[in-house]
């Protein structure tokens, strides 16, 4: 039996996945328009040095983006517990610290730490916000 060959593309223009990043910040046609170009980089991430790794979602979620997040949820982005805090999903949240409950202390982008993204995500995920504040503070009395 003849092995398979695997080919692979070639990588995603750095600039290109970077102006995407950038755009995800808050600039939602923008964003739209280079997926449009490359869909490929819905999943794409840019190493700003120093460990610091950031998607389009990561993006807009510490800014609180929650047009830019949802639509690139839609396409397939994939969720996890920062987009959740800021977009409100509680039930994502409280799962994924009952599995893994160090990610409550978890950086997201820039360092950026978990409760900043339920407090970006405004009045819709005040109840993240508060469920995060409260686990903070039982750890707190804890020490």
């Amino acid at each position: 039996m003849k092995e398979k060959e695997s080919v692979r593309e070639a990588a995603l223009d750095p600039e290109l996945v970077e102006a995407f990043v950038r755009a995800a910040h808050s600039d939602f046609a923008k964003v739209q328009a280079l997926y449009e170009q490359e869909p490929k980089l819905l999943h794409a991430t840019v190493n700003w040095g120093g460990g610091d790794w950031e998607s389009a979602l990561g993006a807009a979620d510490h800014l609180g983006k929650r047009e830019i997040a949802e639509w690139l949820l839609q396409k397939g982005a994939r969720m996890d517990i920062f987009a959740a805090a800021m977009l409100g999903e509680l039930s994502i949240v409280e799962g994924i610290l009952s599995r893994q409950p160090e990610a409550l202390h978890s950086e997201g982008p820039h360092g950026i730490p978990l409760i900043h993204h339920a407090r970006m995500g405004g009045e819709e995920a005040k109840k993240v916000y508060n469920y995060l504040e409260e686990r903070i503070q039982e750890e707190a009395v804890q020490l």
